[in-house]
């Protein structure tokens, strides 16, 4: 199982969206004012003179794709005696990821729409990315494996 390319792909994908969901996206330091702001996948934080104030809703929604995304890669994983389902897991995962970039896109544009300046990306706006890459990668090497087999059982 470890021995195969597309395994390594999803372990990457793995890691990368459950260490997303603990990282901040966003980060906002205004000395002028005396605020942070931070957007996690879970919620979003403002801090001002020690007093937090935290939003869940709809900032959970970024959280509850990444862990759907993480858990869909798992399954994919411990699926590796059925290439097909794993091809059809990769693509509920592509859909899964492209929905945490859209959900991750949409609420930093609105965050920077409000504060144009002095803001700065966190780990897990990049992380996103990755595991995109990395989910398209297994998917390619599932269907170069499934090609092999299918051209060694016809040469039989």
């Amino acid at each position: 199982m470890w021995q195969r390319i597309q395994t390594v792909f999803l372990a990457i994908v793995v890691v990368s969206t459950l260490l997303s969901v603990f990282l901040p996206i966003w980060i906002l330091d205004d000395p002028a004012t005396g605020m942070q702001h931070q957007l996690y996948p879970l919620h979003y934080t403002q801090i001002q003179e020690g007093v937090r104030t935290t939003h869940y809703f709809p900032y959970s929604l970024t959280a509850m794709l990444l862990i759907a995304a993480a858990t869909v890669a798992i399954s994919t994983i411990r699926r590796y005696d059925n290439r097909f389902t794993q091809i059809k897991l990769g693509m509920l995962n592509t859909l899964l990821t492209a929905g945490v970039m859209i959900s991750i896109v949409v609420f930093v544009s609105d965050l920077t729409k409000n504060y144009p300046s002095g803001w700065r990306y966190g780990l897990p706006f990049y992380l996103a990315f990755v595991s995109v890459v990395c989910n398209w990668l297994a998917i390619r090497f599932i269907r170069r494996d499934e090609k092999l087999v299918r051209d060694a059982e016809r040469i039989r």
